[in-house]
């Protein structure tokens, strides 16, 4: 038997965000999941209907990859790593993208979808806490802060399945602060010797 907290369902009300997760949503397996760049994953509402078309026999509802939170209108070539967010009074940064395990497969009965998943590019967001808060469902997302040289999930899932990206664009992603170490070992990798 698995542990796992990637099976989601709607929660009606404030839910207190923490430090590390929301309130009644702790991970599994810490080994490999949450920490203070994975404290809450979004996922954008928008990429469902591609999903719906590679699994029409399943009934995806939101929730369905994880996520914390499905979002509207937020999506992976507009957030920045190092970008600041509000969503109800808790504040967020933009940390990481998602890269799947073995509990997706699971989840969809597929293990080919931790390949389509992550050469779709759309990955999701990771978001670290930055001010601990209340969210709830219908909550809008506010820009606090936006890097001026972004580096954006889209940008750093492009690096991670070998695409070309701009040299300046992996410049700047290795000045961010915000960049996790794991994701700053990958941008290194990819950026050719000058």
């Amino acid at each position: 038997m698995t542990r796992t907290g990637i099976y989601k369902s709607a929660v009606r009300g404030p839910v207190r965000v923490g430090t590390l997760n929301l309130e009644g949503d702790e991970q599994a397996d810490l080994t490999v999941h949450g920490g203070v760049n994975k404290a809450v994953y979004a996922y954008p509402s928008e990429h469902y209907e591609f999903w719906r078309q590679h699994y029409p026999a399943l009934e995806l509802e939101w929730g369905a990859f994880g996520e914390n939170l499905t979002t509207e209108g937020f999506l992976e070539r507009d957030a920045s790593i190092g970008d600041i967010v509000q969503i109800g009074t808790a504040l967020f940064v933009v940390a990481h993208p998602r890269l799947p395990c073995y509990k997706l497969a699971g989840q969809f009965g597929d293990r080919n979808i931790l390949q389509t998943f992550t050469d779709s590019g759309r990955s999701g967001i990771y978001f670290a806490v930055l001010e601990e808060g209340h969210l709830q469902s219908g909550d809008s997302i506010t820009w606090k802060s936006r890097m001026k040289f972004p580096f954006t999930i889209a940008d750093a899932m492009r690096v991670y399945n070998g695409q070309e990206v701009p040299m300046a664009a992996l410049d700047r992603a290795l000045e961010l602060k915000a960049l996790p170490d794991s994701w700053r070992r990958i941008v290194l990798e990819a950026r050719p010797p000058k």
